[in-house]
Formats: structure tokens, sequence, C-alpha cells
């Protein structure tokens, strides 16, 4: 008798211990929907389409898209906040989401809380650019011109909280200078005026617009956001290399799942992300995007310090959601 009840408890035992494992390796079960919160045909969405192909091919179910552009992505994570934590509805985000913690006064919901980070994807950097009339080479010459003709010099941005707005506030916060914020609808009118000569700083996200107008003398580049030199342009120097401390500002793009999600599902879908974006490497380097990769905890913690570190840069500026 006791024989068959230690045999008992030692199979239920084994099925407990075996069950999470059994859990990882089903899942998902269903088509999984990824939610992105920008209109398709974007850079996000290129992307987010890209790796939902690679994990539809790797996990023997559909991954697929839906756009739900609005409110800076706000109308997206809401809601998959609101989504089961079974791992079907993720979200593909932006690092547009760790700054409208501040940005945004009365979210309705609560990114440290309502979510569990699952997996970065992809940085996509910025370069810091001048005029090709702005008589400075480098981000010291800049910087001592700045400080010579303090108010003098502007700088353009897709508008007030954009990524070209914040990178710019944290690099004249650092570097203590004041050159004066010209706000634009979106990047592309902002790119254009400032290839013109109306604005002499701005902060280029495409890598080939910098390497085409470089060349051309419609712009200079004077270093890269990363915190690494990148490999298609290895003479151009970082931010922190060239004396800007601890500068790193990119536009990122990441994976979460709702809160409550289990640890096994979070952990396979880490593992065939980070398989699926070495994978697309040669791809996402022609559109300017780098792989990104950490396991979930590190993930977790990086965004805690993105919301933190922007967080300050957005009272600092005094942005303001448009």
């Amino acid at each position: 008798m006791f024989k068959n009840i230690y045999l008992y408890t030692f199979f239920l035992a084994s099925l407990l211990i075996a069950s999470p494992c059994a859990l990882a390796q089903s899942y998902p079960t269903k088509p999984v929907r990824m939610v992105v919160g920008f209109a398709p045909g974007g850079s996000t969405d290129i992307v987010a389409r890209l790796l939902s192909r690679k994990l539809t091919d790797s996990m023997g179910q559909s991954f697929v898209i839906e756009n739900r552009a609005g409110a800076s992505s706000n109308i997206a994570a809401q809601l998959v906040a609101r989504a089961p934590a079974d791992g079907l509805t993720l979200l593909y985000m932006t690092s547009t989401l760790v700054v409208n913690v501040s940005l945004f006064s009365n979210l309705p919901f609560d990114l440290n809380k309502d979510f569990v980070p699952v997996t970065p994807v992809v940085d996509i950097p910025s370069f810091l650019s001048v005029h090709g009339s702005l008589p400075v080479k480098s981000v010291k010459e800049l910087i001592a011109l700045a400080k010579s003709r303090p108010g003098e010099i502007t700088y353009g941005s897709a508008g007030s909280g954009s990524a070209t707005h914040l990178a710019t506030e944290l690099f004249k916060s650092i570097a203590g200078i004041n050159i004066v914020h010209v706000p634009y609808k979106g990047s592309g009118p902002a790119t254009t005026d400032f290839l013109g000569g109306h604005v002499q700083v701005l902060f280029v996200f495409n890598a080939e617009h910098v390497k085409t107008n470089a060349k051309i003398g419609r712009l200079r580049p004077l270093a890269v956001t990363t915190r690494k030199r990148l490999s298609d342009f290895p003479a151009l120097p970082t931010m922190i290399e060239a004396g800007v401390a601890n500068y790193e500002a990119s536009v990122w793009n990441g994976v979460l799942a709702p809160a409550g999600a289990s640890r096994d599902i979070v952990t396979r879908l880490n593992t065939q992300t980070a398989q699926a974006i070495r994978e697309l490497t040669p791809t996402l380097a022609e559109m300017g995007a780098y792989p990104m990769t950490m396991s979930a905890d590190e993930f977790a913690e990086f965004v805690r310090r993105e919301i933190g570190k922007w967080a300050n840069v957005v009272k600092v500026s005094g942005a303001r959601a448009e």
C-alpha cells in the first residue's frame, strides 16, 4: 500500500514538474495576434511583418499582424493590456511607448503593471547631423559653436515629444548648450527643411538618407547615437566617444505580453525571436535596423531604465503630447 502511495505521489509530482515544459513546447496552440500601434507600410509595421513570418514558420502557428494605429500607439497598448494572458495576443511596441508614460497624463494602462516584457527586436539608430553650411566637423566643434552663439542655432524635429525632439533635448541637457527647437508635423517636413538649410541641426533616423546626402554635401553626420559604432559607418564615432557622456538614444522595437503571461511562454518567444532576428539580419541592415537581443529579464530591466531616462528628458524639455 505504502509503495503504491509513493508511486502515485511521485507520478503527480512528475506531472507538475513537466507541465510547464510541456506548455512551453506546445505553445502556441492557436494563431497569435501581434498588435502593431502604427499604420501598415511604415518601418515598424514592415519589421513586425518580417518577424511574424519567421515566427509562423518556426512555431507552427500563424502570427497575424493587426494594425491599431492612433494616439502614439496607446490604442494598441490598451487593447493588449486588456487581453487574456495566454500569449495569444502580443504587443509589437516601439520606444515611443516608454516616452508616453511621461508624455501623457492619463494613460488607460500602466506600462509597468499591465505588461510583461518579452523580447527586444531591433535598434534603429539616429545620426547627429548638421547642414553642410554649418562650419563644424565634430561634435566638440558643434558644442563649442553653440556655446559661443547661444540661442542662434536651430534644430528640427518631427514634433513635440517625438524621437528627434527628445534625442536633441537629451543632447542639449548633457552638453549644456542652448539651440532652438523648430517642430514640424512629421519627420518628412523636418528633413526637407533641414536639407534645405532652414534648420542647422537634425538627428536623422534614416541611414540611407545620411549616406546619400553626405556624399553630395547637403548634410554632415557627426556621430551615431548607439553605444557601439555601426559596421556601415565604421569611421563615425558614437556620441559617447565624441565626448557626450552616457549618451544613447535610438528608436527600438520590442514585444510585450499582457501581465500574467507564463514564464515558459515568455522564454520560448524570447528564444524564437532572437533566432528569427539573426536570420533576418541582412534584410534588416538594408533598412538601417540592427538586431537587438537580450533575455526577458534583461529586457525588463532595460524598459524600466528607459522609462526613467526619458521621464527626466520630458520634464526638463517641457515636451507635451500633440
